[in-house]
């Protein structure tokens, strides 16, 4: 338990406090790190229960490097010419320690030995001093002042800034003094009498062009616009000042995106200032600290906000791509969103008139897995610009109407009516239809693609162009004036045929809504006609509506898209991208609203980078002298709350008056804090107001104000931290309702499209906590003011940002034109001063970007350090750490809670951390690989003495299966061949059986046909004996004498005339018999020379084949000399039988052998009983019987005659088909040669392979065939 004693109540920073002291006083050359005193506001003191060790003492290493700067001195003198850094307002470190330099000395000499000492003090030098000149502390800081060194600059002619007449800043030398006038020579050879005032440094030629605004050892002005001119001039349009890019707009392609440039930043090769090294940070840091991201990219309209935030969401994409297609999906929303939410306006060609915020979430192993996006304003900035109905000379409205009418295909023109867009009202009133270099067509076809991307179906895509299209038709509809009031009457024609069936709704309704409006008087409702302009207005407040629900539902279905789900983890980087700050000659509440969210933005960058650094400084009690900037928290409260102490004690007195005590409600509501919006609501409330007296309430109220300034004819002033802004009140309480009557809803709900009716159901929604659920409820939920939902949605986006970690891109527009390589110095420099850029880099360098707790930092780095024999205290081990390090003093402070460190340090740390930690791992790897080994040879000595007794049991096993199945094979060979030979005993028993039947009844038909013969001749010749007895009768009969009588004399005469007839004919039938005769003759010589000719190619043919013949007996006669004399030739029993065959021409009897068709010399050549059967020979009589057939064939064609053909015979078929089957003889024949020889070579080296067996190859050839048999 601890003691009550005022001295064991000390802490350990206590006691190293004292400590310290005491060595200072021995030692006072030797600063230690300046530690801080206990401070007086309230924060947390380091635990007493610990205590620093006894003795304990920091060794700083100042000495060495004063010796170290005393050497290098004259060097630095000769290498760098520099000057006195400024020091005016907004001055960093403790201003009471002023140090006189001589005219004589370089007043950049104690800068110079800043960078060394801080060089020096890394961690084996490998430190790298991003910050260029590092800004000291209290206790070593030297501020010098201009006006001390003005002979410096005369005598070493260095460079200056000059302030010209016109304003402009331009390079010179100081060339003589008179009092408070210098003669400066400027760089174009011109001298001029400037003030000394209108004096600033300007930083030496070595610093020209540095990526990082911090490295500049002046910080002014000129020397930050002209550094940034430098590095634009060279297409290097990224800039750093301390923790905020600048990223100047190029107007042109800069080849600085591609895959090459993402690889680099992500394998951590390029460490130039880019947005994907900006990316690359804040993915880093997600995946390190689990803590969530933002990337806040800012700057007016025309600077290239848009384009860097589809170059931050690229490099995302690519660095956390899971192969899923989600990242793919990501990147096609820009082409979406740009195309339905950006438009061309007199300053940038693709303004963003929205503002978006892309949540992008990851997997625990940093892989995109979802996204989610937010649209902020659209709705009230679309409605309130009337970016839809009316356009300024010189501007579009948003592409996705350009982009329809030049790229809609035919059939989608022909369904929807599509004309040009210089056919619509809403497009042609501003005479640009037209963007240089961009193509609208090819835009359409892109954003098809990038909707069936993200999974909208092709019907709700012709849905989303049908309600795009009668937005443009809408406003095409007329009216005409019907009385002397300028009521008015719609005009039937095409626009409103087209926009009912587009809406599908009917023409009378839509004309209704457009034309009156509906007044509840008590229980009735009264139809009332509308002017001319009033119709005009509900019009376009019809077309605003339905394009700003038209929005909001695509970016709903986006989201269901790219939805995360399951895989949620918590991790996302936030990429917003929000239009910039506008003035124009004449700004209204659209300005006012846009204006008034770059004030939220930039409240919130203040807040990041210099409030909450500087709070985190004073309350760890640290040395640090606070840097002034300028705060834009007035504007702000001017916007939003103003209290009115006496108006509301008047308000107050006056209720007590009339009323009696108020209630506690009623003071809360009488002392409510007024500003801009709640004025604007309140005066939007009154019927009879008018933006006169809303401009002079204003006047009233806020007079009084610092940023507020009124002014005449309904305008006020208001100071933004980007300068003055004049308003003009003109139409601001109009826009601010908005209103849209209940007929416009009723039609909606009453259309056919599926669209429509969501977009009016989804207001009805909304106003489910209402009484009754009807149109009136809904539209009493839409009361309140566009400024209101605008507060509203504002309040909500900077929520979100204050619970991410912010990473701020200032995009810079270079010039008004937007031309390439145009540089306007004022407009870059009036862009500059609104980011704070100046503050920025005046804090980083003074500042102490990384920051780390004792434990967190003792848990990281204390590893490092061998010698923990002393105090375990977090902050004793973070002091050795740095002590161990050789961290110079200047380079760090030490917090009650923390430690600070300059830019560069902790990274060398982590350097370090990381070489040893690869060391450690590589050790670990070696021991862990040879212990593997080990492990692994004995593993693999087991596994092969198992692996060898389980394959040798395996192949046993796989032995006995194949014995088993070899002895069943031989088995089945057995038996197949004894069923082979049963088989074919058979079959030559079955074929002599057909043989014998058909010569049986061969033989019973020839006997029948020559009975049936026999029988026919003797009826022939009893027919003629007969005849010869009839005749001999007749003869008889003619002898005796007969009476004819004339009839039968007359019949007989027409008889004889009739023969005579008969007869004539038959002799020209014997004539033309005759011709035909002759004409067959002729042929029959024509076909026996065909004949001949035949004859004669056969006769050539098979001279051929004998050749081949004779060749092949010859090619075997030494191998029939060197056979066996036992060998004989043997013919082969038949083994089949055709009995169409025609190559046989003789009788069929049983007991004669009828020739194979198809014989095989191969199994011919097998031995057989003992001899080898010659294939040769089977051939040799095959074709001499083939010869003899044909020969046979080809005489009895040629000795057939007239008289000797057979009934029906017709030659040229038989020759045709003897040809044919010669032809296909032939062509058998050939190939059964070419077996045959083939069979012959391979029995021939057959016979000399088996002279060369070994012993064993005969015997087993000689198991084989005793199995075979």
């Amino acid at each position: 338990m601890l003691s009550t004693s005022p001295t064991m109540m000390r802490s350990s920073l206590e006691e190293m406090l004292e400590n310290l002291r005491k060595r200072d006083e021995d030692n006072p050359k030797e600063n230690p790190p300046a530690l801080p005193c206990r401070p007086t506001s309230k924060a947390r003191l380091p635990s007493s229960r610990k205590s620093l060790p006894v003795g304990f003492k920091v060794q700083g290493i100042t000495e060495q490097v004063k010796k170290k700067d005393d050497c290098d001195d004259m060097k630095v003198r000769e290498m760098v010419d520099v000057g006195p850094p400024l020091r005016r307002k907004n001055s960093f470190g403790n201003s009471k320690m002023k140090k006189k330099i001589k005219s004589d000395q370089s007043p950049y000499l104690e800068v110079v030995r800043e960078e060394n000492e801080s060089q020096s003090g890394v961690v084996n030098g490998g430190g790298d001093n991003e910050g260029g000149e590092v800004a000291m502390s209290t206790t070593s800081k030297v501020v010098v002042e201009w006006e001390d060194n003005v002979d410096y600059f005369i005598k070493k002619k260095l460079r200056v800034w000059c302030r010209l007449p016109s304003g402009d800043w331009e390079l010179g030398r100081i060339q003589s003094i008179s009092g408070e006038e210098s003669d400066v020579q400027l760089a174009s050879g011109n001298a001029i009498k400037v003030l000394k005032t209108e004096l600033l440094p300007a930083n030496p030629d070595i610093l020209d062009g540095v990526d990082d605004l911090i490295q500049l050892s002046y910080l002014n002005e000129p020397s930050v616009v002209s550094n940034l001119q430098h590095r634009y001039s060279h297409d290097l349009i990224y800039s750093k000042a301390g923790p905020v890019l600048i990223a100047i707009n190029p107007f042109k392609s800069v080849q600085i995106y591609g895959s090459s440039y993402i690889t680099a930043y992500r394998q951590k090769v390029a460490d130039a200032p880019h947005v994907f090294a900006t990316a690359d940070a804040a993915y880093d840091e997600m995946m390190r600290d689990g803590v969530n991201q933002s990337i806040i990219i800012s700057g007016e309209s025309g600077a290239g906000k848009t384009e860097t935030a589809k170059v931050a969401m690229q490099y995302l994409a690519t660095l956390g791509g899971g192969g899923d297609g989600i990242e793919r999906e990501i990147l096609q929303t820009s082409c979406i969103l740009e195309a339905f939410g950006n438009a061309k306006t007199s300053r940038n060609d693709n303004s963003s008139r929205f503002g978006k915020l892309i949540q992008i979430h990851f997997s625990m192993m940093g892989k995109i897995c979802g996204a989610f996006i937010q649209t902020f304003l659209l709705e009230k900035v679309s409605r309130l610009q009337s970016r839809v109905v009316q356009l300024a000379k010189g501007e579009r409205s948003y592409h996705v109407f350009y982009q329809l009418c030049a790229g809609a295909p035919s059939d989608l023109r022909g369904r929807l009516n599509i004309k040009m867009a210089s056919d619509y009202n809403y497009l042609n009133q501003s005479d640009c239809l037209v963007i240089n270099d961009v193509d609208d067509a090819l835009n359409f076809r892109r954003l098809q693609e990038a909707l069936a991307v993200v999974r909208i179906h092709a019907e709700d895509r012709e849905s989303i162009f049908a309600v795009l299209t009668a937005i443009l038709w809408l406003g095409n509809i007329s009216f005409q004036v019907v009385d002397n009031e300028n009521h008015v009457e719609v005009v039937a024609d095409e626009a409103l045929t087209t926009t009912a069936r587009l809406m599908g709704c009917t023409e009378q309704n839509l004309m209704l809504v457009l034309s009156t409006r509906k007044i509840q008087a008590g229980k009735d409702n009264i139809a009332k006609k509308l002017t001319l302009q009033q119709a005009t207005d509900s019009r376009d407040a019809l077309a605003k509506f339905i394009y700003a629900r038209l929005f909001d539902w695509l970016v709903d279905q986006v989201n269901k898209s790219l939805e995360v789900g399951k895989k949620r983890t918590g991790r996302s980087i936030n990429i917003l991208d929000i239009y910039g700050f506008e003035t124009f000659e004449k700004n209204s509440l659209e300005q006012f609203c846009i204006n008034y969210a770059n004030e939220r933005l930039q409240q919130h960058f203040n807040r990041h980078l210099f409030k909450l650094e500087q709070e985190d400084y004073e309350a760890d009690g640290i040395d640090w002298a606070k840097v002034d900037f300028e705060d834009n928290q007035e504007c702000l409260n001017l916007f939003e709350k103003v209290f009115l102490f006496a108006v509301g004690t008047f308000i107050t007195a006056w209720h007590f008056f009339f009323f009696g005590r108020p209630s506690i409600n009623t003071l809360c509501a009488m002392q409510k804090p007024l500003g801009l919006l709640s004025l604007l609501d309140e005066e939007s409330n009154f019927p009879k107001a008018t933006d006169l007296t809303f401009a002079m309430k204003l006047d009233q109220h806020l007079s009084s104000h610092s940023c507020f300034k009124g002014g005449r004819d309904g305008a006020f002033s208001i100071c933004h931290y980007a300068g003055e802004v004049l308003y003009n009140t003109s139409g601001f309480l109009e826009k601010n309702r908005d209103p849209l009557q209940p007929d416009s809803l009723n039609l909606l709900l009453s259309c056919n499209s599926s669209l429509l009716q969501l977009f009016a159901s989804s207001m009805l929604d909304q106003s489910q906590n209402s009484i009754g659920l009807n149109v009136q409820s809904a539209l009493d939920t839409q009361k309140r003011s566009v400024a209101t939902k605008f507060k509203s949605q504002l309040y909500k986006l900077m929520q979100q940002l204050e619970d991410t970690s912010p990473h701020f891109i200032r995009c810079i527009k270079p010039n008004s034109k937007q031309l390439p390589g145009v540089y306007e110095k004022e407009l870059v420099l009036q862009q500059l001063r609104c980011c704070g850029v100046l503050e920025i880099v005046r804090i980083a360098r003074c500042g102490y970007p990384n920051r780390i707790t004792h434990q967190e930092f003792a848990q990281r780095f204390g590893f490092l350090i061998s010698d923990k024999s002393g105090s375990q205290d977090p902050l004793s081990i973070s002091v050795a750490i740095l002590q161990h390090f050789n961290i110079h003093p200047e380079m760090y402070q030490v917090g009650y809670t923390k430690l600070y460190f300059r830019t560069g340090q902790i990274g060398a740390l982590e350097d370090t951390r990381k070489r040893v930690l690869q060391s450690v791992t590589g050790l670990q790897k070696c021991y862990r690989g040879y212990k593997a080994r080990i492990h692994f040879v004995e593993l693999k000595t087991r596994i092969s003495s198992l692996q060898s007794l389980i394959r040798g049991q395996n192949t046993r096993r796989k032995y006995e299966s194949l014995l088993q199945k070899h002895r069943a094979s031989m088995q089945m060979n057995k038996n197949k061949h004894k069923h082979k030979r049963s088989a074919s005993k058979a079959l030559d028993e079955q074929q002599k059986a057909i043989v014998q039947l058909q010569s049986v009844v061969r033989g019973w038909l020839a006997r029948k046909h020559f009975d049936d013969r026999q029988t026919l001749e003797e009826s022939n010749v009893k027919i003629m004996n007969k005849i010869k007895e009839d005749n001999k009768i007749g003869e008889v009969k003619g002898l005796l004498p007969v009476q004819v009588s004339n009839n039968v004399v007359e019949e007989l005469q027409r008889r004889v005339a009739r023969a005579e007839t008969n007869l004539a004919q038959k002799e020209e039938e014997n004539t033309s018999l005759r011709t035909q005769l002759q004409q067959y003759e002729a042929r029959w010589s024509e076909y026996e020379a065909k004949m001949r000719s035949m004859e004669d190619m056969w006769q050539k043919q098979i001279s051929s084949l004998q050749m081949s013949l004779a060749a092949a007996r010859k090619s075997l006669i030494p191998e029939d000399a060197s056979a066996q004399p036992g060998r004989q030739e043997a013919s082969t029993s038949p083994r089949s039988y055709d009995s169409d065959d025609n190559w046989f021409m003789g009788p069929r009897t049983p007991g004669e052998s009828t020739p194979n068709k198809y014989p095989n010399p191969i199994v011919e050549a097998r031995e057989t009983n003992g001899g080898v059967l010659n294939p040769v020979n089977h051939l040799a009589k095959e074709f001499e019987r083939q010869r003899q057939a044909f020969d046979e064939d080809a005489r009895a064609l040629c000795e057939v005659r007239s008289g000797q053909s057979t009934p029906g015979m017709n030659s040229f078929d038989e020759l045709r088909k003897l040809k044919i089957k010669f032809e296909a003889w032939k062509k058998e024949y050939k190939v059964r040669l070419r077996e045959t020889k083939g069979t012959l070579h391979k029995l021939r080296h057959a016979d000399v392979e088996k002279g060369r067996r070994k012993w064993w190859g005969k015997l087993s050839v000689r198991s084989h065939k005793t199995q075979v048999a």
